[in-house]
């Protein structure tokens, strides 16, 4: 799993009464975008450090063409097409599962 910031996360309920989560990568600590994320969760607005489970996958949000430099941190306009790549079974926890959609 890789991501962006500006991508976001989704946590999917893979159990009965689980409810899917999902929030904005707003941190990467890897320069090949590798886990784990800094993650501001759309339900509590809250930013946590989140390693992501077999249950989460990372929608890939059009970004601009000129890439912010590797590790800034710095926030990439993105817009509403997006492409979805499944986690590749990584091991973690999924957090807290609050919020339906």
């Amino acid at each position: 799993m890789h991501a962006r910031v500006g991508d976001e996360i989704v946590v999917r309920g893979t159990t009965s009464g689980v409810v899917t989560r999902d929030g904005e990568v707003v941190g990467v600590h890897h320069p090949d975008g590798g886990p784990p994320y800094d993650v501001r969760w759309a339900d509590s607005g809250r930013v946590t450090l989140y390693f992501p489970g077999p249950d989460a996958y990372v929608r890939h949000l059009g970004h601009d063409p000129v890439a912010a430099p590797a590790g800034s941190g710095a926030a990439e306009p993105y817009t509403d097409a997006a492409q979805v790549a499944p986690a590749g079974g990584a091991a973690g926890a999924g957090g807290d599962r609050v919020r339906a959609r």
